[in-house]
């Protein structure tokens, strides 16, 4: 199977003028001034203490908004599949995702494998749905992280990381005294509890995640039920917001702290589009980093549903830049 990805590069070419231009100076920080929020945490022995606290949660699982209430710890599986147990799908640097995280060397992406939110679009069903992968250990999960920095990564990218936060935490514990020193992205699809995201404080640099849907009654149809999802990402990525802030980035515009929002575009607008951009114009800033996605292509069980069995168009994605122009942002990703 080839190396997943959560985004490819839209086959889209737009005419000039339709992507927003910042209108007040993008937030910067000099490279040399930057020290990942996680090292202050060790220093203190808070990152112990919420190493502890988020593995105690295995043992009657309510790291994601489903609430299950398996005992991890005892190889219970819920909605995820998962155990305690991280596996790990693929690991490397990534040249697709978003410029300020990719740079020259690249986003040192770990693929986790499983998901809470099992969406029946998913272009990476294998992972997240079948659950491929290999078992690895808290300690070379770390490790793993510490060679995608000798790499010359540019940051760790943690994607789908919701159901895995303990093993991270522990992993990351590891890779801090081996010498990880770069940004730690959290890259998810925004089906997040606030009392986790806030047990994040201070440990993530920069928070990705998606906004998939306005309504309730899509999510539920389209990702297993997750009725509550527009809530749940609105209220965790508000809180991601008050963590981080605005997307910072260096004097070569690499990312090193911050919100980046991510919006797939979905056929016949089920997505809400429309209603997404106004929802970040007015929660949280105009100048808030959003990537409106093009490349929806129909995966996994698409074709069961008429109305998401075809790519999106050109007059569906414009309309969809035109929607974000209009509710006034101004920092939409440059190949938005």
């Amino acid at each position: 199977m080839d190396d997943p990805t959560r985004r490819e590069f839209a086959a889209i070419l737009l005419p000039g003028g339709l992507v927003a231009r910042p209108r007040k100076p993008v937030p910067t920080m000099l490279r040399k001034d930057f020290e990942p929020a996680y090292l202050k945490l060790e220093r203190t022995g808070e990152l112990a203490e919420r190493a502890r606290a988020l593995w105690a949660i295995y043992k009657s699982c309510r790291l994601c908004p489903r609430q299950c209430g398996v005992n991890r710890l005892k190889g219970e599986k819920g909605v995820c599949g998962a155990t305690s147990r991280v596996k790990v799908a693929s690991a490397h640097p990534h040249f697709g995702e978003e410029r300020p995280l990719v740079g020259r060397w690249g986003s040192g992406t770990i693929f986790f494998s499983h998901c809470n939110l099992l969406c029946c679009f998913c272009q990476n069903w294998e992972i997240a749905h079948r659950g491929d992968g290999s078992y690895m250990s808290d300690e070379m999960l770390g490790r793993l992280m510490v060679q995608l920095q000798e790499m010359r990564c540019h940051n760790i990218n943690l994607v789908t990381p919701t159901h895995v936060v303990p093993n991270i935490v522990q992993a990351l514990r590891t890779a801090i005294r081996l010498g990880l020193r770069i940004p730690l992205v959290y890259n998810c699809g925004g089906y997040e509890p606030v009392e986790i995201i806030k047990l994040l404080d201070g440990i993530v640099d920069i928070y990705m995640p998606d906004f998939k849907y306005m309504d309730g009654a899509m999510a539920a149809k389209y990702s297993s039920g997750a009725s509550d999802y527009p809530e749940r990402a609105a209220a965790a990525i508000e809180e991601m917001h008050r963590q981080v802030g605005e997307l910072v980035v260096d004097e070569n515009g690499i990312a090193l702290r911050g919100l980046i929002i991510r919006h797939l575009v979905l056929p016949n607008n089920i997505a809400g589009t429309d209603k997404f951009v106004r929802w970040v114009a007015e929660k949280l800033s105009k100048s808030t980093y959003v990537n409106i996605m093009a490349q929806y292509r129909p995966e996994h069980k698409a074709f069961q549903y008429p109305e998401l069995s075809r790519r999106i168009t050109w007059t569906e994605y414009q309309q969809a830049l035109r929607w974000a122009r209009e509710a006034g942002l101004t920092r939409l990703d440059q190949d938005s």
